[in-house]
């Protein structure tokens, strides 16, 4: 079996980082056949999410993701590739939430 561990800071607190979350989990519903579930809680959350060969959590923190996932034996051959697909959706999204750099007045 493989694993893949990510874990990404951010500065948007626990409401923005759920916005995020939910976006993550709504593509990897779409885009992968994911099934998803969303559980909030005080401090943290997480999605659990899962299919044929692949199982694991997003935890959602006010200032991190952590995302855990385990590889059927299969797609553990496509570790590496599985991995920079997930990192890539993740950091588009963070990026997409980043304020918007301000101008300096002269």
């Amino acid at each position: 079996m493989a694993d893949i561990h990510i874990q990404r800071q951010h500065h948007l607190g626990l409401s923005g980082a759920r916005k995020v979350a939910w976006q993550w989990a709504e593509q990897a519903e779409s885009e992968f056949g994911m099934e998803c579930t969303y559980e909030e809680g005080e401090d943290c959350d997480e999605v659990a999410f899962g299919r044929s060969g692949v199982s694991g959590t997003l935890r959602v923190t006010a200032d991190h993701f952590e995302l855990d996932a385990r590889l059927g034996f299969l797609l553990g051959a496509f570790r590496e590739r599985i991995e920079s697909e997930i990192v890539k959706n993740l950091d588009e999204l963070l990026a997409a939430k980043k304020p918007a750099a301000r101008k300096k007045k002269t």
